[in-house]
């Protein structure tokens, strides 16, 4: 019994390692944003690990889309929880965020006022995520939408999102789909759908929806009283963690809001910052590491990273377990239906603004973008190597 116990441990211990060196992986070379990280899981977690399969993984991504924060964050740590527990889930949110929080940190200490973002090399990895994004719509076009229905409810979700670019588009996009998918397939449901393996009991899932809460109240409230400038912090980035729709580029102005007028730093450093955020890979919610690293060096920049992704992750280990249950559901699969749809319909419009349309300036970055597309989808190339070709020949082509 002893023994079984320790090969238990031993098991669980050689995910938890696997899981963080498969996230670091992805940490140091997921560049594009929110859209193109989703390509990347897919290619990493799906297609070559088989971790979990195409219909868990859009559900998954559905699920994360309904919650405020960074999207792309919470599917790894969902995939993590899944693989190895709760500390499976820690695993693969550190090995993703932490080397984007030490470059930005680094950025914050080192090289401030240093244009990086219109490097040459910098602009190859933006033509790398055209690559990246459009692979994950060829792939996940083909089997989440590949009847009428859900292709016209994918395409009525990007005119939506792109004729109507607010925090908010997605989400009623999404709603809008759930409802179509529910009305379209309700006769359709699959009660023999394979079950998402959560290792997280309710209780502790309720536990984590309950304190969610309970910070979101309480911590202004302490913030208030002025008895600490670090509390005040903290409360600041969970509250902007807690309340965006929409991906990393739409926290960057509730940040603003909350750091500029406060007086934690000017609104050159914070414009600087932006800068370098879009030039490093792994989750634009680090974003936050700088403006913390401003404020108080290494210690500023853990208070600020973690208050900024725990509202993510109690999120998704609250909403897990209850998922599961609600997705067997005949009309929750319809609605499932309806939404992994939209999604590609939100990876389309992703890939048009911003991807498209910050990258794709004339012939040379459209036959590059093309050639690391072909690279990812004909020839099968790892995405480690067409990042590095993608930044390469960027930076070729700026001192050509």
């Amino acid at each position: 019994m002893e023994a079984a116990t320790r090969k238990k441990r031993t098991e669980r211990l050689r995910a938890v390692m696997e899981i963080l060196a498969v996230s670091t992986k992805l940490g140091l070379t997921s560049f594009g944003g929110p859209a193109a990280h989703l390509g990347y899981f897919y290619n990493e977690y799906i297609k070559r690990r088989q971790w979990i399969d195409d219909r868990n993984y859009a559900d998954l991504v559905a699920l994360c889309q309904f919650l405020p924060g960074p999207a792309s964050s919470q599917v790894g740590i969902v995939i993590g929880v899944m693989r190895a527990g709760l500390l499976g889930g820690i695993a693969a949110w550190i090995g993703f965020t932490l080397p984007s929080v030490i470059a930005l940190v680094l950025f914050a200490h080192l090289i401030q006022g240093f244009d990086v973002a219109q490097a040459g090399w910098v602009h190859g990895l933006k033509l790398v995520a055209v690559a990246i994004v459009a692979q994950a719509v060829l792939s996940m076009g083909q089997k989440l939408a590949p009847d009428r229905n859900r292709a016209t409810i994918a395409i009525l979700a990007m005119a939506f999102v792109l004729l109507w670019p607010t925090a908010w588009s997605q989400i009623v996009a999404m709603f809008l789909a759930a409802i179509s998918g529910m009305i379209l397939y309700k006769g359709n449901g699959d009660a023999g759908l394979p079950a998402i393996r959560v290792p997280v009991r309710r209780s502790i899932a309720a536990g984590s929806l309950i304190l969610f809460v309970v910070l979101l109240i309480f911590l202004p409230l302490l913030a208030n009283s002025g008895s600490s400038h670090w509390l005040s912090v903290f409360d600041s980035f969970y509250r902007s963690g807690s309340l965006v729709f929409g991906g990393g580029h739409v926290v960057l102005p509730l940040l603003e809001r909350e750091a500029v007028p406060a007086g934690w730093l000017s609104k050159e450093e914070f414009l600087a910052g932006y800068g370098a955020a879009q030039a490093v890979p792994g989750p634009l919610f680090t974003f936050a590491a700088y403006l913390g690293a401003l404020m108080g060096g290494w210690f500023g920049a853990l208070v600020a990273t973690l208050g900024i992704f725990l509202p993510a992750f109690l999120l998704v280990v609250g909403a897990l377990p209850f998922w599961d249950m609600l997705r067997k559901k005949p009309s929750i699969q319809g609605a499932l239906a309806g939404v992994n749809a939209a999604v590609v319909g939100i990876l389309i419009a992703a890939l048009y603004n911003p991807i498209w349309t910050s990258t794709i300036a004339d012939g040379i970055d459209f036959a590059m973008a093309a050639i690391l597309f072909a690279g990812l989808t004909f020839w099968k190339a790892p995405p480690w190597l067409v990042v590095i070709i993608g930044a390469l020949g960027g930076w070729l082509a700026s001192v050509l």
